[in-house]
Parts: structure tokens; C-alpha cells; sequence
């Protein structure tokens, strides 16, 4: 029996490594186990180290038994010798708003997704529809129209066999076209490859609280002369600029027509666009209007998300008993050795293109995240929705990010901090003000080698390798169920699956029922996902990708108001699913995904 057997409770998994990330080269299977591929990724990895043996060795300790998960690109990419990029996801150049500067900007987002990257952009510089150019006199056909020329060039990637493309698109709230943006998926054939999110400025929660009116802008240098007002906004800059009234609308009707999308559509989700700037630990040399496609790293242009997650699940001891406890030393050890490991993804990877390159090496981002949390809570006796779950879930994080953060500054140390880094301008960024003073002093002494070290990712399809363990930070979905996957040969196989801490009780627990603290997603209230969300924010400078499931029957009087509470908790963004016509479910009847470019099972995969 093949070794690597014994480490998978489900068939799924197995075949999701035998698919996705088991190395073959000309048919011929180079990885024979899980093990080859971890030992592949750790001698890759470990390169970038003096002490290279060593650091294979400690690399290696860290994957084995699916302890640390890195993102699917440095599983599936490391140590093979092709031209691919161990990074996720990417946010492109800013738009020109010209023909040149499109397909520019289109050619870039091809060869980076080539290369299997999933690329973000921001459309708000793209003139609306139907204006006239100042200098070819012609007219726009706007942001949506361009859209789907994005749209058609993934597809056209995916019929060539490159790994299924994931996008996301983002536009101002106060772009004349947003009507048309937040509409532009309620018809299921359009812009089925883009994950969309509306950029929501605290102006516009201003004036939503309000009753205001809301302007419809857009830069004056753009646009004909007419006698419109002129009003200065920071439109996709930190500089104000002169923009032109091109309408008036009530700041109301705007938010409404986003909330009911939502409910019924299940998109555009938001994003505050002006909290994830002020937060931004470099917002004092870049602007952000882009995240990647699941929105746990906002990136300035060409910014680049290099991923990997804690499983949480791996460190509960005595799961299921009186004396259920978490071994958060051995999470600080696996925190420490992660952040290097990612670190030197970045000095190893390829990039699509040469600007990619340039942004990675002079800022050093990376996104250590959590997977497995709710399992984790149920091995520990707590219930998803309980306060005791919540500050649980808190101290975790908070073990990690402050680990994490020492650890950078220890790399620092040795390596040298990251080129871009002002050490006046950077210990001013609030998120790191609110850090322990030993931090402050380190990064003044030492510098650090990362500006930003958190990001906790939707993890879908490297948590079903780790046997089905939760997603992220979400709710487990559904204890057991059937999932349709497309294989190879272009076929559905049916799976049967059982959430990790379902199996792990009947495993250990034999027949006994499981008990009331066993909740799934059905079970949950939107708010409990709301405060999960609130209760780890404080501890993750980059983001978080969470998906608030909403039952078909939830009224619109309930849900309406779900996006301002989120607004008001402190959150950086936020997404919701309702099951509808156009998007299905998460999981349809017979099991397979929903029609979205970017469920939970997506990223970072």
C-alpha cells in the first residue's frame, strides 16, 4: 500500500493531491507520496538559506502531517523545473484609460495568468459610458464593456488547459457607471470568470447614514468641458484631483441597489476601500483600489499574495476531552518557521512579469493565515457562535501575528529589512502603533524584513487536502455531503465527504451522539459570522476573506443592514452568499460547485 495512504481519512483528498499537486513530468509520476512533495517543496525552498540542509529539515518538519499549509502554487510549483509562480494571485498595473493602455493592461493579465496566477484590477479609471475623449473625440463604452473582454481571454485560457482563472474586478462607488457594475451579473452568461467588489468609501457610509445626495464623478481631465460642478476627490491616488459632477443620485437608492444585488445575486461584494488605506502599513508610499480575487490581500499595483496557513486542527491536545487544550507553543514554533519559509518563496518564485518582481522584492509581503478554526473550536468544546469561541479565536490570532511580526524583525537581523521600508513613516501606520512596545523598538533597532505578515485566506482547496478540514475562519459547511469533481478526463466523479471534526469524534468517540456545540453553517446567524470576523480583524494587517452564508428563505428586512454592521465592526470588507438562480448554492443538490469564479473551494488552491 502506498505509504502516503495512511495520511488521507478520504479518497477526495488523495485525489486532490494526485491532481493538483503531485509533481509528474512526461507522465512519468515524480512524486511517489504526500512526503515526496512535501521534501520537493522544502529542498526548494530551503535554497535561499546558508544553512540550506538545516532549513530543508525544518521545512520539511513543518508540512508533514499537513501541520503548515503553503498556497497552492508553492505546493503544487516548488521544485519543478518549469517557468510557473509559486504566488497565488496578483493585482495588475493601474488601467490607462486608452486603447493602448487596455490591451496593455489585457496582455499583462493573460501572461500572468499563463503562469497560473489569478489577477485582480481596478476599472475606475476607465471612463464611462457613453462620454466623449477629449483627444479622439470618441465615444466610451465603459468599464463593464472592457470587462468582458477579461472574461473572454480567461475562458480562452481555460480551454487551453492553464489552471482555471479566478479575477476580480473592483470600481468606486461613486464612478458614473456603479449602477451598471453592480448589475452586471444578474445575467448568469456575463462575467462568469470575475469575482466583482464595490470600493466603499466612508463618504458614502457618511452620507448612506445621512439621507444625502451622492455625486457621480469622474477626473475633469477626461472628460469634455461642460458646465458641470467640479469637486476634488483622491480618486485611485493619495493626491486629490479635480473631478467632474456627472450626475446626482441618492446615496440611499446607491446602497440599496448593492444590498439587494447581494441578497439576490450573491455580488458585488464591498470592500472600504478608505479603512484598508488608512490601515495600510505602507500607506504612506502606495494607494490600494485592488485586492486579489478572494479579498484577503489588498495590493498595490503588481503587488503579489504569497499565502500559507496554519492548521489549526494539528494543535488540539486531547481533542474531545476535559483537558482539550491548544499547544500554542507549538503554534509559535510553526509561526516562526513559516514566516521564513514565505519569506523565501519570494527570493525563489518566477514572476509573469519583471514589475511583479520588483513590488515582491521591495516590499516583502507576505499573508500568514488560519485554516481549520472552527474544527479547531470543536476539538476544543466551543461552539462557533459563543463569546468563548470568539476569544479563542482572537488569542490565536494574536499569538501569530505578534510571533510573526517578532520573527520578521529577527530576519531583519540577519537578512536586512525589506528596501522600501521608512522606519519613522512605517512605526506611524496604526496598525502597527497598536502593536507591544518591544515590537516598536525592534523594528526602530533591527528594521523588519515584511511589511505586512497576516492574511487569512478562503483555503478551500488545500484545507480538503488536509481532510476536509474547515475553510479559513468559516463555519464548518455541512458535517458530510456529496461533492461532483471534475476530473482529467472531463467527467464528474462523485465524492463522499465528512467534515474533519465530524470524523475525528466518530473515530474517537465511536456511536456516542455528537453534542450541541457541534453547529454547522445552517445553523448560524449572519451576525455570529460578523463578529467571528470582528473578534480576528485586530490581529491580521492584511485582511480576511469570509463569506457570510445566508439561508434562501432569509428575509430582505434582516439581511438589509448586514454590510453597515460590518462597516461599524471595524471589518475591511465583507461578502455574502444566499443560494439564487443565477450563482446556485455553494454546494448544489447533486454536489457540485457553484457557478462563481471564486467559491470557498477556490483560493488559495
Amino acid at each position: 500500500m502506498n505509504h502516503s495512504t495512511d495520511l488521507f481519512s478520504n479518497v477526495l483528498s488523495r485525489q486532490i493531491w494526485q491532481s493538483k499537486y503531485r509533481y509528474c513530468e512526461a507522465g512519468q509520476i515524480v512524486d511517489q507520496s504526500i512526503q515526496d512533495s512535501w521534501r520537493r517543496v522544502a529542498k526548494a525552498l530551503s535554497v535561499a538559506e546558508r544553512d540550506a540542509n538545516a532549513w530543508e529539515h525544518a521545512f520539511y518538519q513543518m508540512l508533514e502531517g499537513f501541520r503548515f499549509l503553503p498556497g497552492g502554487r508553492i505546493l503544487a510549483g516548488a521544485g519543478i523545473p518549469h517557468q510557473v509562480t509559486l504566488f497565488n494571485c496578483f493585482v495588475m498595473g493601474a488601467i490607462e484609460d486608452s486603447i493602448d493602455g487596455i490591451f496593455d493592461a489585457l496582455k499583462e493579465g493573460a501572461l500572468t495568468m499563463q503562469q497560473g496566477g489569478g489577477v485582480g484590477y481596478d476599472f475606475s479609471n476607465l471612463r464611462p459610458q457613453g462620454t466623449r475623449a477629449k483627444r479622439v473625440g470618441g465615444i466610451a463604452s465603459g468599464p463593464v464593456s472592457f470587462m468582458r473582454i477579461w472574461d473572454s481571454m480567461c475562458a480562452t485560457l481555460l480551454s487551453t488547459g492553464v489552471r482555471r482563472g479566478a479575477m476580480m474586478a473592483t470600481l468606486r462607488c461613486d464612478h458614473p457607471d456603479i449602477e451598471r457594475f453592480i448589475r452586471a451579473k444578474q445575467d448568469q452568461r456575463e462575467l462568469r470568470h470575475f469575482n466583482l467588489s464595490v470600493l466603499v468609501t466612508d463618504a458614502l457610509m457618511e452620507a448612506v447614514e445621512t439621507d444625502a445626495e451622492w455625486p457621480l464623478i469622474f477626473p475633469a481631465q477626461h472628460l469634455d468641458e461642460s458646465n458641470d460642478a467640479i469637486i476634488e476627490r483622491n480618486w485611485c491616488s493619495n493626491l486629490p484631483i479635480p473631478c467632474r459632477v456627472v450626475r446626482t443620485i441618492r446615496a440611499r437608492d446607491l446602497w440599496d441597489m448593492i444590498t439587494r444585488a447581494n441578497y439576490e445575486y450573491a455580488e458585488p461584494g464591498v470592500l472600504f476601500i478608505d479603512r484598508i488605506n488608512q490601515e495600510n502599513n505602507l500607506a504612506y508610499r502606495e494607494y490600494i483600489s485592488a485586492t486579489n480575487p478572494c479579498g484577503e490581500i489588498p495590493l498595490p499595483p503588481y503587488g503579489a499574495c504569497d499565502l500559507g496557513s496554519i492548521n489549526l486542527t494539528q494543535f488540539v491536545l486531547d481533542p474531545f476531552t476535559e483537558t482539550a487544550r491548544l499547544d500554542l507553543d507549538g503554534i509559535i514554533d510553526t509561526t516562526g518557521t513559516a514566516v521564513r519559509f514565505m519569506d523565501n518563496v519570494i527570493d525563489v518564485s518566477q514572476f509573469p512579469l519583471p514589475q511583479q518582481h520588483h513590488q515582491a522584492q521591495g516590499t516583502r509581503r507576505v499573508g500568514l493565515g488560519i485554516t481549520g478554526l472552527a474544527d479547531m473550536l470543536l476539538m476544543l468544546g466551543l461552539s462557533y457562535q459563543g463569546e468563548a469561541a470568539r476569544q479563542q479565536a482572537a488569542q490565536v490570532m494574536q499569538t501569530i501575528c505578534l510571533t510573526a511580526y517578532r520573527s520578521s524583525i529577527a530576519l531583519a537581523k540577519e537578512k536586512g529589512s525589506f528596501p522600501l521600508l521608512n522606519k519613522s513613516h512605517y512605526l506611524a501606520a496604526p496598525f502597527i502603533r497598536r502593536l507591544p512596545e518591544d515590537i516598536h523598538a525592534g523594528i526602530a533597532q533591527q528594521g523588519i524584513r515584511n511589511s505586512h505578515l497576516l492574511a487569512v485566506a478562503p483555503t478551500g482547496t488545500i484545507s480538503l487536502l488536509a481532510n476536509n478540514i474547515s475553510s479559513g475562519i468559516e463555519p464548518v459547511f455541512q458535517w458530510d455531503y456529496q461533492r461532483r469533481i471534475l476530473q482529467e478526463n472531463g467527467e464528474f466523479a462523485a465524492y463522499k465527504l465528512e467534515d474533519y471534526a465530524a470524523w475525528l469524534w466518530r473515530k474517537t468517540q465511536g456511536e456516542a451522539p455528537r453534542p450541541d456545540y457541534f453547529v454547522d453553517s445552517s445553523m448560524l446567524q449572519p451576525a455570529d459570522h460578523l463578529a467571528m470576523q470582528a473578534a480576528v480583524q485586530p490581529w491580521v494587517d492584511n485582511a480576511i476573506s469570509k463569506t457570510i452564508n445566508i439561508p434562501a428563505d432569509y428575509p430582505y428586512e434582516s439581511f438589509k443592514d448586514i454590510y453597515q454592521l460590518a462597516y461599524h465592526a471595524g471589518l475591511k470588507g465583507c461578502t455574502t452568499f444566499r443560494p439564487n438562480p443565477v450563482t446556485g448554492s455553494i454546494l448544489a443538490s447533486n454536489g457540485e460547485p457553484s457557478r462563481q469564479c471564486c467559491t470557498p473551494e477556490r483560493e488559495a488552491d
